[in-house]
């Protein structure tokens, strides 16, 4: 439960969390940033890590200065943007290789560490909606760990995956720091941080949570 409950603090304190890291780590805050958005992206069995809000919470920290007054920032953008990218890139391809090594026996054997829930789920994403999901599931947890995985498992040619997943990461990353950079330190969000991160990760959830639902209630009717 005290892993759990650190867990927690980590995701909905970031704004704290990743000021310290900084503090005390420095420069090497870029390698922890990429490894964590390249191993939530790209190892399938970890989709529960911050993607989001950690993208946001860097963003703030990449305009604000390191003392008032200061011209330098905790993080700068020029460095942010580029590796957060091919953090995210990279993390695509693997899940994407790692699912073509598997192959279609992950829908029949029984794997402790996946969840068949959610690659039946993305599976069906991927249905209604084709090559874009890559681009789509980029803003969706748990989503966004399955669907290049089952592009992998599935008959996704490599040279159209790679298409959607450039631009995908690309969107994600740029939208998400430049929220960020240009509205995080704004006084009412700065001052209602936690607030904010929880609504990042509330709006993050409501499309599988709106898609379960719609799911639930348009349903067969029950045969009397």
């Amino acid at each position: 439960m005290a892993l759990i409950q650190q867990f927690f603090d980590l995701v909905l304190h970031l704004d704290k969390t990743l000021i310290n890291v900084v503090q005390e780590y420095g420069g090497w805050t870029y390698l922890i940033l990429f490894l964590i958005v390249f191993t939530e992206t790209g190892v399938v069995i970890f989709p529960f890590l911050p993607g989001d809000s950690l993208l946001f919470v860097a963003g703030t920290l990449a305009a604000q200065p390191v003392a008032p007054g200061s011209e330098q920032t905790l993080l700068h953008l020029t460095y942010l943007i580029p590796l957060l990218f091919f953090a995210a890139f990279l993390g695509d391809n693997l899940n994407y290789f790692i699912g073509d090594y598997l192959g279609p026996r992950v829908f029949r054997e029984d794997f402790k560490l996946l969840k068949r829930k959610y690659l039946e789920q993305t599976q069906a994403f991927y249905a209604k909606h084709g090559g874009k999901t890559i681009i789509m599931a980029r803003f969706i947890p748990i989503v966004r760990t399955f669907a290049p995985f089952v592009a992998g498992v599935g008959t996704m040619k490599y040279a159209y995956f790679i298409s959607y997943s450039v631009g995908g990461a690309l969107l994600w990353v740029i939208s998400l720091v430049m929220a960020g950079y240009l509205f995080g330190n704004i006084p009412v969000v700065k001052n209602n941080f936690t607030i904010v991160i929880y609504a990042i990760i509330l709006i993050s959830v409501m499309p599988p949570i709106f898609q379960f639902l719609k799911q639930k209630f348009s349903g067969r009717p029950s045969q009397a």
